[in-house]
């Protein structure tokens, strides 16, 4: 099958440090390679692959300084990706919404997973527009907000098998991954480690948009003897973080669509002790992978249960649920099933829609 995979352009694919989505795109598409695909990647040319790499910039944006209009890039990857339609099976978007309008015109099959938050008002009406554009979610909890549009399957995320391998060490401090933003609740995880009187590790980046709140809110409460903060760390670090850690935090105040770090740590055998939001109840099993809790006196609970937690356990679970081969065929019966779904519509032109237009005056 010739599919062609569509990557944000913010970061390289994969991403030095932080970078979910393009994280994602690159463990799908080596899968893809490896099980014989012929694929595309449309990336910024800084990106590591072994699928044949379209680039509309030489690097990644966010890291890019001579770069001033961040859109511009992004049309010029929509062009090439439309000047090259013709060569694929199907396309896959990564990108959130921009192309939609793009898609509905572009005589291909193509799907799109979106990776976002979709619990913002404003989506609503964006995506009843477009309600016929085929979308896969990341999890059955991300759907929700939205009307029942052309969903096409909730595909979970996957991790190479390799990746990462499981610890046997019952670690000795708490950790936290991620991002700082009021969403993630840093300050929660710190309340958790005070309150337990372990020391806890934070290896987090901090986006400009979130700069006001690292320095009013989290930068006090650094300044204690049981809080060690790392900053942004990529993935050779993050085997020995969190494989070494007594157990993950993931104390989240919104509804997460996925939540990758919580697959990181079960692949290392690392019990997550994570809020009931978003994606949380579907992606940890209580007593296998983790713990989910409702504030943060039960989370200090459950602290308690980690010296009997099964680790070796934990990771056969990670292999069965999220491994990138599992994500990578539940894909291809997805491409597969939009492949059909093109073949049997009949190729009908779209009527513009009647737009009420209002009457001149005349002038006498």
């Amino acid at each position: 099958m010739k599919i062609a995979q569509v990557a944000p352009l913010d970061e390289r694919v994969p991403p030095h440090c932080y970078g979910g989505t393009e994280r994602i795109v690159s463990y799908l598409t080596e899968e893809l390679v490896s099980q014989g695909q012929d694929v595309t990647l449309f990336a910024s040319g800084d990106s590591l692959t072994r699928a044949r790499l379209i680039a509309p910039c030489e690097h990644s944006l966010r890291l890019d300084s001579h770069c001033k209009i961040p859109l511009l890039p992004h049309l010029f990857q929509l062009d090439q990706v439309l000047q090259n339609a013709g060569a694929f099976d199907v396309i896959h978007f990564h990108t959130s919404f921009t192309h939609f309008p793009f898609a509905r015109r572009l005589g291909r099959p193509h799907v799109t997973t979106v990776h976002g938050r979709l619990d913002l008002p404003e989506l609503f009406q964006f995506f009843v527009e477009f309600a016929e554009v085929p979308v896969v979610s990341i999890s059955n909890s991300q759907r929700r907000p939205l009307p029942p549009i052309n969903w096409r399957g909730t595909i979970y995320h996957g991790l190479p098998s390799k990746l990462y391998n499981v610890s046997t060490s019952e670690g000795t401090y708490l950790a936290f991954l991620g991002r700082v933003s009021p969403e993630k609740r840093l300050d929660r995880a710190i309340e958790i480690a005070k309150r337990a009187n372990m020391k806890i590790k934070i290896a987090a980046k901090v986006d400009p948009t979130d700069n006001h709140y690292m320095e009013t809110t989290i930068r006090p409460l650094l300044d204690h003897p049981l809080v060690e903060f790392i900053g942004e760390i990529d993935e050779e670090k993050k085997q020995e973080f969190l494989g070494n850690a007594y157990a993950l935090l993931f104390p989240i105040d919104w509804m997460e669509p996925f939540g990758l770090v919580m697959i990181e740590a079960m692949a290392c055998g690392t019990p997550t002790i994570a809020f009931r939001c978003g994606s949380v109840p579907e992606i940890i099993d209580p007593g296998v992978t983790g713990f989910i809790v409702e504030n943060i006196e039960s989370a200090v609970k459950a602290l308690e249960q980690v010296p009997g937690f099964d680790r070796m356990r934990c990771r056969e679970t990670f292999e069965a649920r999220f491994s990138a081969q599992r994500m990578a065929t539940d894909y291809l019966r997805i491409y597969e099933s939009c492949i059909g779904a093109k073949r049997r519509a009949r190729p009908t032109m779209a009527r513009p829609k009647e737009r009420a237009c209002p009457t001149p005056s005349i002038g006498l």
